[in-house]
């Protein structure tokens, strides 16, 4: 058996990465757990001319057709978004695209503004100096101001408008819409060790540059350094509790199969939106036959993916294509909720600079609009390096029947049952989604675009695991406390996406952060009366 810990964390992505650190001044002895391993940059797509044909298979963002070893299966038949994650040190922030949104502060109050969802049981405010932390640590280029948007401070200047932006800015002034240069975790000039962004490639799927903030660059060389240990490629099957209900560590599989008990003081969470919950329900025992920590039968339920309603053409004039960080502009014009629109809360957009040429090809071939003949050269080379792309991440309301369960047959490499996904796009996101294809086919036209095609919702767009073990004060109606502590075992926390009540209409990875931040500055608030 292996030593005890004093803290162990499960899953060395954006959340675990953050508590870790964060914990680190403690001087406890902590532990993560990663199923995956430390990558290597030089091995990365982006340091070959074949990025693009490896994102369709061995760098696809999806697990399913990735299918690494230390990836896990996951059936989502029963979804018309598939998830997408990355299993490694650094998890998915290995593959964003680096935009970086916060949510607003509206978001956390949803039933006392619109009457829908559940409020928050901390506010905005509560979470302030961790994003400000989280984005000194990540590293953001933006520009403070924008009226529509959380006051942020970035470290950083924004990312060049390039040849995209000015098409979309004045397209969106004509309107009169707001837009604003979005905040990115690409570093703009040399930051922290990290070298400034040269366009070397597409931001998805991975940085060989090293300019966009992953937590295996940011985070964990300082946690490291502060004496927090990670193990790699070690499997986590189950969480294990004591006669008194309090978890006492967990068993996994280690690198060479082998299974292993590790027993801890504090087990800490940070799997993501489906890996959790996962997790959670695999671990049944007399005390918790449902799973664990499920004694509100929450666990799993109330998934949210955020839709996403895509909309693109192409222009005379060329877009910056696969030679930039993707998102370079949001507008936050259709955020709050407006019920002439016909639906309640709303939606961000994002604006794409453009695609690469395989990517080009393969899409306007699906699309009908690239034809095969004497004229695929010519219209190649006209929408080649010429899209603009309009994309509406609208807010998923929390629905109980969106779900993660534990499928009865497909297990992965070690055989631990994979998650499955049941999931339908509500009334009030297809409203929503219409609003927002409709609102990007004003913008594209307005830039001068033709051939406009839509995604609806963009399929392989699971990029956002939220609201599975749901945050709240109600034991009945949440999973942890307002500090992220399981209600049902007292030194159980969870950190990731799945403790969020309500999506918001933005990329969640600095929320999420931030709140790993606040909840690890809330245990060592609360040391001396961590049990009780």
């Amino acid at each position: 058996m292996n030593d005890p810990v004093d803290v162990l964390i499960i899953g060395a992505g954006a959340s675990g990465a953050a508590v870790a650190w964060s914990l680190a001044d403690t001087k406890m002895h902590i532990l993560c757990l990663d199923q995956g391993g430390w990558m290597n940059p030089s091995e990365y797509p982006s340091t070959g001319r074949d990025w693009e044909a490896k994102f369709y298979g061995d760098w696809s963002s999806s697990p399913n057709i990735r299918g690494r070893p230390e990836d896990y299966p996951v059936n989502d038949d029963n979804s018309p978004i598939k998830v997408v994650n990355f299993n490694g040190v650094g998890g998915s922030t290995v593959m964003y695209t680096a935009h970086w949104p916060r949510l607003h502060p509206s978001d956390f109050k949803v039933k006392t503004l619109d009457g829908v969802a559940d409020d928050w049981p901390i506010d905005y405010d509560a979470l302030t100096p961790f994003f400000e932390e989280n984005d000194r640590m990540m590293g953001v280029s933006g520009l403070s101001g924008d009226p529509l948007s959380p006051l942020t401070h970035p470290p950083m200047p924004p990312q060049p408008l390039g040849l995209s932006g000015p098409l979309i800015g004045k397209a969106m002034n004509k309107l009169g819409w707001h837009w604003w240069p979005s905040d990115t975790t690409v570093a703009t000039m040399d930051y922290e060790g990290r070298a400034r962004c040269i366009n070397l490639g597409h931001c998805t799927p991975a940085c060989a540059q090293g300019a966009k903030a992953s937590t295996d660059i940011t985070y964990w060389p300082h946690a490291i350094r502060a004496g927090v240990e990670l193990k790699t490629h070690c499997r986590v099957r189950e969480i294990l509790t004591n006669e008194h209900g309090m978890a006492s560590g967990v068993v996994y599989y280690d690198k060479d199969g082998v299974e292993q008990f590790q027993p801890a003081e504090v087990v800490i969470i940070a799997c993501n939106g489906v890996g959790t919950p996962r997790l959670l329900l695999n671990s049944v025992s007399g005390r918790f036959p449902n799973g664990l920590a499920n004694s509100s039968g929450l666990v799993g339920k109330n998934l949210m993916f955020h839709p996403y309603a895509q909309i693109y053409g192409f222009v005379k004039e060329p877009t910056d294509s696969n030679r930039a960080p993707p998102t370079c502009l949001w507008s936050k014009e259709f955020y709050d909720t407006d019920l002439s629109r016909g639906f309640v809360r709303g939606y961000g957009i994002q604006f794409g600079r453009g695609a690469g040429p395989v990517f080009e090809a393969v899409a306007s071939e699906q699309k009908g609009i690239l034809p095969w003949g004497a004229d695929h050269h010519r219209v190649f080379r006209r929408l080649n390096g010429h899209r603009l792309a309009v994309s509406a991440i609208c807010e998923d309301l929390p629905e109980e029947h969106n779900r993660v369960t534990l499928d009865p047959v497909l297990k992965d490499g070690h055989g631990i049952p994979a998650p499955k996904i049941d999931y339908t796009i509500s009334e009030n996101s297809r409203k929503m989604m219409e609003h927002g294809l409709a609102r990007g086919r004003e913008i594209l036209e307005t830039a001068g675009a033709t051939d406009i095609c839509i995604n609806n919702p963009i399929p392989w767009g699971g990029w956002h695991l939220l609201g599975t073990a749901r945050m709240g004060t109600d034991p009945a109606r949440s999973v942890v406390n307002e500090w992220g502590r399981s209600h049902d075992v007292k030194n159980l926390f969870i950190v990731d996406g799945s403790v969020f009540v309500t999506s918001g209409g933005v990329n969640p990875t600095s929320t999420i952060q931030a709140i790993a931040l606040y909840v690890a500055d809330q245990m060592k608030q609360r040391l001396a009366n961590l049990f009780d």
